[in-house]
């Protein structure tokens, strides 16, 4: 029986804001907080045993290289296994792995090629988190609120990796990046927790099918089949890379000589963190017409950060280029999610798994600029797609 307290609750929460979207809020909340302060954390850990910048793009490039390689497995793993378990198991593992990393770090004992086992490991938990995450969160929000619901759950992740990010560069300055390490680890275990509570029953059962190849297979076809999909994807991977390296390499080696420190690249990335929070709450507001079109020009102010690094330019004109683009590339992450809701609500559309669990009803036979087209080829009428 229902309390009158959470008769009162429920009636202040927004009918789209239900148990898992808060779950998966809250959890998200939690583990940016962490996770940004570790980026900085383990960039710095690298430097104060005596390594240089290709040290720490070797440690960042051992956690990239595996989250390419298991990426398209973790969304057929998502696909197979129940998604709140491949969550919390991801999770498991990459509290593990920042544990003991923050373990070898404050006794002084972290070799480099501990350091890349360790962050190698963390990037396979994220492959296998990813997937599996989206697909939960995209099944969490239904209806025509879904561009508002991406954004708020982008803007709470965001606010808190703002958090992080000033509060770990902080931390790295005053006692060390092990013990930053050491908190990013127990906010894996409070997540992990909490997303053990999500409800998976409203997600169908998948249907019988091939096996996991041919399910590779299939869904590579449909995956090249759509252009707005894949030169978005092919896009992506080169921005990524890029601002990567900036953030992960570059950006700690020139706070270093030039910056100060950890400190004031804290501050830059809690920089990027706010603009991030502005970019979110933007789209609360507003829905631009062509989506993914808007989205895509917003990538390039990405560029601007890492020009600023080169320079270098003082701290007060990097955190002003970081702010400016974390509010565009907010825009394109609300944006893409919003386009893509249409498609699939019960699975994120990784490469690999994009129709196993398709709806007809959740595109509704929307057509026009703003919505691309979801249905298998095999069901197409027309071509909508022109105006992306």
């Amino acid at each position: 029986m229902i309390s009158a307290a959470d008769a009162s609750r429920r009636s202040r929460r927004p009918s789209w804001a239900g148990r898992n979207y808060t779950l998966l809020t809250a959890a998200a909340v939690v583990t940016n907080l962490g996770s940004q302060g570790a980026l900085i954390a383990s960039a710095f850990a690298v430097l104060e045993t005596g390594g240089g910048g290709g040290d720490v793009g070797l440690v960042a490039a051992a956690r990239t290289l595996p989250l390419v390689l298991f990426l398209l497995i973790g969304g057929a793993v998502a696909d197979r296994l129940p998604r709140h378990r491949v969550m919390v198991s991801a999770n498991a593992l990459n509290c593990v792995s920042q544990a003991v990393f923050a373990v070898l770090v404050l006794a002084g004992e972290a070799r480099l090629w501990q350091m890349m086992l360790l962050s190698a490991l963390g990037g396979t938990g994220q492959a296998f988190f990813g997937p599996a995450a989206e697909g939960m969160l995209m099944s969490s929000v239904s209806g025509e609120q879904a561009s508002r619901a991406f954004a708020i759950f982008r803007m709470a992740m965001q606010g808190a990796g703002l958090g992080g990010a000033a509060l770990g560069g902080a931390m790295v300055a005053v006692v060390g990046p092990g013990w930053v390490l050491a908190v990013d680890a127990v906010a894996f275990a409070v997540a992990g927790a909490l997303r053990s509570f999500l409800d998976v029953s409203h997600i169908p059962p998948r249907e019988p099918g091939g096996g996991l190849l041919s399910d590779l297979r299939e869904g590579w076809r449909e995956f090249v089949g759509r252009p707005w999909l894949w030169t978005i994807v092919a896009q992506f991977s080169v921005v990524v890379a890029v601002v990567g390296a900036a953030d992960a390499v570059y950006g700690p080696l020139v706070a270093r000589d030039s910056l100060g420190g950890p400190g004031p690249w804290g501050l830059a990335l809690g920089a990027f963190g706010a603009g991030t929070v502005g970019g979110a709450l933007l789209m609360t507001r507003w829905k631009p017409r062509r989506l993914l079109l808007a989205g895509t020009f917003c990538v390039f102010p990405l560029a601007a950060p890492a020009a600023a690094l080169a320079v270098p330019v003082p701290v007060g004109p990097l955190c002003a280029v970081m702010f400016v683009s974390g509010a565009a590339i907010e825009v394109f992450g609300v944006s893409w999610m919003t386009a893509q809701h249409p498609c699939v609500r019960n699975l994120f559309v990784w490469p690999m798994t994009w129709y196993s669990e398709r709806t007809g009803e959740t595109w509704k036979g929307r057509t026009g600029p703003d919505w691309p087209d979801c249905r298998p080829k095999r069901q197409r009428v027309n071509s909508l797609l022109t105006a992306h």
